[in-house]
């Protein structure tokens, strides 16, 4: 697939008192913009949770782990494959491992950085010496360490992706060959409107005091806000492609990332708040030219007179009109779907009809998107 093709995604979400992503002083994120403090999830946060909703849909072998621990999993995988004893396969294992340039860890099993790879990827390495791990393990560890360099080990980790590493990449500084360009961008979402950090005063009883005791168990104070979000990511299907190799995989893995980048909610505090809630709308926007990104929206932010969530949304559907009239650059498909009013009774429904086209349920927008990203990669 040689066409530059972006498929934009853009969420409104109302999150109630909540603490979803901490910062280090234990507090919500957050950041000012147009000039006033707003509520703040990181990129990071969001990116975890969609890549913790994928197993949901997915096999756990299909998907990545991200770990320092690649050696021991390694060894495991080994062992169970072989028979061999724990620290034959824990051998062998390091010396696959080293044998890809990747740097150990100060911890036996360990790599010294994170690492981000596909379990099926290493299910593939442990399939290389399943035949020879005896042989192998007989070995000292110079005579090892040449015997495992002929070994295809890195190939194994530059081909045959999961759908999460080709969407949200992988770098490796100090072994290029083992980088994998990001296909998907996460903004950190802001609130549409200025929001104030509160605090929740709490006290918890001893449940075996004394009639005759007073007082609490403990006492404490957490962080928290309340928001209507503004949520965009981006995946560029030509640089997923390019990741995947395979017309199906490709488009099946956006309409994972749609799904999961929905669905997912960051989990910080979640016992506390209980914060979890749905999209108010979901829009997609497949452009040939470049990512939008329409934050811009709310740089002057939304007041709480009208209903923050329904202005939110007339204020997207604003943007998104005026840029695409201004700009002179339609669109090849949009989508969308919304739980604010029908367009021939309200106001906001009429504009985001308008702008993004007849509201869908939420199956119905994915398979729309499904179909228009299937034609596109056919023409290619």
């Amino acid at each position: 697939m040689t066409d530059r093709l972006y498929i934009d995604v853009h969420i409104l979400q109302t999150v109630p008192p909540a603490n979803l992503n901490r910062d280090d002083n234990g507090n919500p994120k957050e950041a000012y913009f147009g000039g006033k403090r707003r509520s703040r999830v990181s990129s990071q946060a969001w990116k975890r949770a969609t890549r913790i909703h994928f197993a949901e849909s997915r096999d756990r072998q299909d998907l990545a782990t991200r770990t320092k621990r690649i050696a021991a999993q390694l060894a495991k995988g080994i062992a169970e494959r072989t028979g061999l004893a724990a620290e034959d396969a824990q051998r062998l294992a390091d010396a696959l491992i080293k044998s890809t340039g990747i740097s150990a860890g100060k911890k036996e099993g360990d790599t010294a950085y994170l690492l981000f790879y596909g379990r099926r990827q290493l299910d593939a390495i442990a399939a290389l010496v399943a035949d020879t791990a005896a042989d192998l393990a007989a070995l000292d560890a110079k005579a090892l360490d040449e015997a495992v360099k002929a070994l295809p080990v890195k190939e194994q980790l530059q081909t045959g992706h999961p759908a999460d590493v080709a969407l949200f990449g992988r770098m490796v500084a100090d072994i290029p060959g083992l980088n994998v360009d990001a296909a998907t961008q996460v903004a950190h979402a802001i609130s549409t409107h200025a929001a104030e950090l509160e605090f929740d005063y709490y006290t918890a009883v001893d449940d075996e005091n004394a009639a005759d005791e007073t007082g609490a168990g403990m006492i404490g104070t957490i962080g928290f806000n309340s928001a209507t979000l503004y949520r965009y990511a981006t995946v560029g299907l030509h640089q997923l492609w390019e990741n995947l190799g395979d017309d199906k995989a490709t488009v099946d893995a956006v309409d994972l990332f749609v799904d999961s980048f929905a669905r997912s909610m960051p989990t910080g505090y979640g016992n506390s708040f209980a914060h979890r809630t749905r999209p108010s709308l979901v829009a997609v926007v497949v452009r040939a030219d470049q990512p939008v990104n329409l934050v811009s929206a709310y740089e002057n932010p939304v007041p709480a007179s009208r209903g923050i969530v329904a202005e939110s949304a007339r204020r997207l559907a604003g943007e998104f009109a005026t840029a695409t009239e201004q700009w002179g650059d339609t669109p090849l498909y949009v989508g969308i779907c919304h739980t604010l009013g029908t367009a021939d009774a309200d106001e906001t429904g009429q504009q985001l009809a308008e702008a993004f086209g007849a509201n869908r349920t939420f199956p119905e927008l994915r398979e729309g998107l499904r179909t228009a990203l299937i034609e596109r990669v056919n023409d290619n």
